[in-house]
């Protein structure tokens, strides 16, 4: 169970965006955990929705918390997204994948007419790429190149794995790249540039996405919303 006091607000806080009826997209992470969790317990209560997960964990967690789920391609267009962040930039820009599943949630946020984004106050930084890393999903047989490439646009690309040593796997049977950076002078630039590259599946830049930001600061929600 998710015991974060700040993503348990962040959560509380983003119940209200909810209405009955609704069809939700379900993001992966430590916020977005504790919203699923929070969600439970409102259809426990009576609240009618369906959710469409953004991975593996998130099916196994919305099914013990009584989430009706059901496909992307059952829901369609989908009401509102849920998800956590990595970074946000002022103008909301996001950088998102340190949990790894980058792809599936870009893929269920734009599929909502509206994304909401669950983060605490550490979170935020003046400039994307402040926290040092950019995540990008390739194709395994890619690797080679999509490193020499990646390091040519001044990145540090960096293998992922787990705890054991082994190769980290996405739910897509994909590898993750972790690549160093400086802050981005210029995001939407690099953004075109490494989703060209050939292997690329996806990066963590999630530019001009999210409509509102919910940020836990203390013992206070602020909602940041994107004009």
């Amino acid at each position: 169970m998710v015991s974060d006091i700040a993503p348990r607000a962040t959560a509380r806080r983003a119940l209200d965006f909810v209405k009955d009826g609704q069809t939700l997209g379900l993001g992966s992470g430590r916020a977005a955990a504790a919203f699923v969790e929070a969600l439970g317990e409102r259809v426990g209560a009576g609240l009618r929705v369906r959710g469409v997960p953004t991975s593996v964990a998130t099916v196994e967690l919305a099914t013990k918390a009584g989430v009706p789920l059901v496909t992307l391609a059952e829901a369609g267009e989908l009401d509102i997204a849920f998800d956590g962040a990595d970074e946000v930039a002022p103008n909301l820009d996001l950088i998102k994948g340190y949990g790894g599943a980058l792809v599936r949630e870009r893929i269920v946020a734009a599929s909502a007419r509206r994304f909401v984004v669950l983060v605490g106050a550490e979170k935020l930084v003046s400039t994307l790429g402040e926290r040092g890393k950019l995540p990008i999903e390739i194709v395994p047989y890619a690797l080679p190149l999509a490193r020499r490439q990646l390091a040519a646009l001044d990145l540090v690309p960096v293998l992922r794995t787990r705890a054991d040593g082994a190769t980290y796997v996405t739910d897509n049977g994909n590898w993750i790249l972790d690549c160093g950076t400086r802050p981005l002078a210029d995001a939407a630039g690099l953004e075109r540039t490494v989703r060209a590259l050939p292997g690329v599946v996806g990066t963590g830049l999630f530019l001009g996405m999210a409509h509102a930001v919910l940020v836990q600061d203390g013992t206070r929600v602020r909602v940041l919303e994107r004009t």
